[in-house]
C-alpha cells in the first residue's frame, strides 16, 4: 500500500472532493428548481423525498459497507478468489431488494401520497420508484470499487447523478410545471432524478467491464479456494443487518417530519403556510447543510476498510492512529463550516434565493433556521467519523443504538417543539442539534473503548476550536459591517468565505489541529 492510501486525508481526497463538488451541484440544482415550483412545490418534492431515502436506504445502506469492509480484509489476507464471490453474491441480494422495494413504493404510492397529507404528490412517489432498484444494484459496484481502494468509479458516478439532475430533471419540472402546476413540476424533478440515476448506474457497469480482464488476471493467480457460500452469506447479512438499521434511522426521521411537521402546524396555521415553513427548512435549509457534510461522508466511508484491514492484519497502533485522525479531522472539516454557515446564513439564502419566488420573509425565516441547523454539521461529522470507525472494528450495532437514542430524543423533543406556535419549524432544527450531539457523544465513548485508546481533548476539540475562532473574526466582521451587501454580491460573498479558508487552514496549521501525518506524501514536503 502507497503513503498516500494509508494516509487518510489521501483516502478521503477523491470522494471527497467529488462529494463536495456533487453537494455543490446538488444545491445550484435546488435553487432554479425552487424558484421555479415555489416553497409550495419544494413541499411537495421533500414530501415524496424521505420515504423514497428510507426505501433506498433500507435495500442499499448496509450491503455496500459490508461489501466494503469484507472485500478489504478478505485483500489484507490476499484472497483474491473470496472478494468476486462477495460482490456477486451482493449484486444477487441486492437486485432482489431493489425489485421488491421498487414494487412496494409503486403499489403503495397512494397510501403514502395520503399519509403526507398532499395526495398531489402521488405521480411523484411513482416516478421516483425505479430509482430504488437503480440505485441498488449501483451500490453493489460501488461497495466492491471501495473495498479495493478503487474511490473514482464511486466519485464519477456521484458527479453523473448531480450533472444528470440539472441536465435532465429540471427541464422535466419546467415542462410539467406549465401543463400541470407546482406538484407536477415536482413530480418531473423526481422523474428526471430516476433518469440520472440510470445514468450513473450505467457508468458504473461500464467501467465493471473494462476492469473485468484486470480483475479476471488477479483472481487467476489466488490458486486457494474461495470462501464457503453460506459463510460468506452469514457474514455479509449479519455485518449488513445493523448497518443498514442504523442508517435507516435518519431517513425514519426525516420520513416521520414529513409526516408530522406538516400536520403539527396546520394545528395553528393555515395548510399553505405550514407547507411553506416546511418546504423552505427541508428543501431550502437542509441541502446547505448537507454540503460540507460531503466530507465526512468520504471521511467516513474510507475509515470502514481502511480500519477493517488493519484490524484484519492485527495492526493496533494503525487502529489507534487512524481512529484518532477520522475524529479530530471530522471536526476540522465541521467546526469551521458550521461556525461559517450560521454567521453567513441569511446573506446566503438572500444571495441563492433572492430575486425568486420567495418573499423577502421567507428568506429571512430561511436566514433564521440556516443559523441553528448549521449547528449540526460539527456534530454529525463526528457521528460520520466515529460511525465509520466502529463498522470498521466491526462493532456495527453500536452505531445503531446511539443513532436511534438520539432520533429517539428528537422526534420527543421536536413534537412537543413544534406543537408550539411560538417556536414554530424552529423546533425543527434544535432537536436535531440535541440528536446529533447525544449520538456523538455515545459514540466517542465507544471508540474510546473498542480502540484502546484515551481521547485527547486537546486534539480532538482544542486545536480545531482555536483555528475556528480565528476563522471567525473576519466573518463575524464582515456580516456586521457588510451586511447588506453580502446579499447582493457573488464576489464580496466569495471573499469573505476565501478569507475565512485561508485564516482557518494557516491557523489550523499552526495550532496543530492538521498534522503532518494527515496528509499524503507529496504535500508534507516544506512543511
Amino acid at each position: 500500500m502507497t503513503t498516500s492510501q494509508r494516509s487518510l486525508l489521501g483516502g478521503i481526497s477523491i470522494l471527497g472532493i467529488a462529494g463536495l463538488i456533487c453537494k455543490v451541484v446538488g444545491v445550484l440544482y435546488r435553487i432554479p428548481l425552487a424558484n421555479l415550483i415555489g416553497s409550495e412545490g419544494i413541499g411537495v418534492y421533500q414530501q415524496v423525498f424521505p420515504s423514497y431515502n428510507l426505501l433506498l436506504t433500507i435495500s442499499s445502506a448496509g450491503i455496500p459497507v459490508a461489501i466494503s469492509r469484507m472485500v478489504a480484509s478478505y485483500l489484507a489476507l490476499g484472497q483474491i478468489r473470496s472478494t468476486k464471490r462477495i460482490f456477486e453474491l451482493a449484486l444477487l441480494i441486492l437486485t432482489a431488494l431493489g425489485v421488491f422495494s421498487t414494487a412496494l413504493m409503486l403499489l403503495f404510492s397512494p397510501q403514502l401520497a395520503r399519509a403526507t397529507g398532499t395526495m398531489e404528490s402521488v405521480l411523484g412517489f411513482r416516478f421516483i420508484a425505479p430509482s430504488v432498484l437503480l440505485v441498488c444494484v449501483m451500490s453493489a459496484f460501488r461497495g466492491y470499487m471501495q473495498g479495493q481502494r478503487r474511490m473514482v468509479p464511486t466519485a464519477v458516478s456521484q458527479l453523473i447523478e448531480q450533472v444528470g439532475k440539472i441536465g435532465v430533471a429540471l427541464p422535466l419540472a419546467n415542462s410539467f410545471m406549465l401543463r400541470g402546476g407546482y406538484a407536477m413540476g415536482a413530480a418531473g424533478a423526481l422523474l428526471g432524478t430516476t433518469i440520472a440515476e440510470a445514468a450513473a448506474l450505467l457508468y458504473m457497469a461500464v467501467d465493471y467491464v473494462i476492469l473485468r480482464p484486470q480483475l479476471a488476471q488477479a483472481v487467476s493467480s489466488d490458486l486457494r479456494p474461495p470462501a464457503n457460500w453460506r459463510r460468506m452469506t452469514r457474514e455479509l447479512i449479519f455485518s449488513a443487518v445493523p448497518i443498514t438499521i442504523g442508517a435507516c434511522i435518519v431517513p425514519l426521521a426525516g420520513t416521520v417530519d414529513s409526516f408530522m411537521l406538516v400536520r403539527l402546524m396546520q394545528a395553528y396555521l393555515p395548510e399553505a403556510d405550514a407547507l411553506s415553513n416546511y418546504g423552505i427548512y427541508s428543501g431550502l435549509v437542509i441541502p446547505l447543510i448537507n454540503v460540507p457534510t460531503a466530507l465526512a461522508m468520504a471521511m467516513a466511508s474510507n475509515l470502514v476498510p481502511s480500519i477493517s484491514s488493519k484490524r484484519a492484519s492485527g495492526d493496533l497502533p494503525g487502529i489507534r492512529r487512524d481512529a484518532a485522525s477520522g475524529l479530530r479531522l471530522a471536526l476540522v472539516i465541521g467546526l469551521p463550516s458550521s461556525v461559517g454557515m450560521s454567521l453567513l446564513a441569511e446573506p446566503i439564502l438572500f444571495l441563492l434565493f433572492g430575486g425568486g419566488k420567495y418573499t423577502s420573509a421567507q428568506l429571512q425565516l430561511g436566514g433564521q433556521l440556516l443559523s441553528v441547523s448549521a449547528l449540526t454539521i460539527a456534530v454529525f461529522t463526528l457521528v460520520q467519523a466515529s460511525s465509520g470507525i466502529l463498522q470498521g472494528l466491526y462493532k456495527q450495532r453500536i452505531p445503531m443504538y446511539t443513532l436511534f437514542a438520539g432520533i429517539a430524543v428528537n422526534i420527543m423533543i421536536e413534537y412537543a417543539a413544534v406543537r408550539d406556535p411560538g417556536l414554530n419549524i424552529f423546533g425543527a432544527p434544535w432537536s436535531s442539534l440535541a440528536c446529533y450531539i447525544l449520538s456523538a457523544s455515545l459514540n466517542i465513548h465507544y471508540v474510546a473503548k473498542y480502540a484502546g485508546m484515551r481521547i485527547d481533548l486537546r486534539d480532538l476539540i482544542l486545536r480545531p476550536a482555536l483555528a475556528t475562532m480565528a476563522m471567525a473574526v473576519p466573518v463575524l466582521g464582515a456580516t456586521l459591517f457588510l451586511k447588506p451587501q453580502l446579499r447582493e454580491s457573488w464576489l464580496l460573498m466569495g471573499l469573505t468565505v476565501m478569507t475565512a479558508v485561508i485564516v482557518f487552514i494557516a491557523a489550523a496549521v499552526k495550532a496543530g489541529a492538521v498534522k503532518q501525518s494527515d496528509l499524503p506524501a507529496r504535500f508534507r514536503k516544506g512543511l
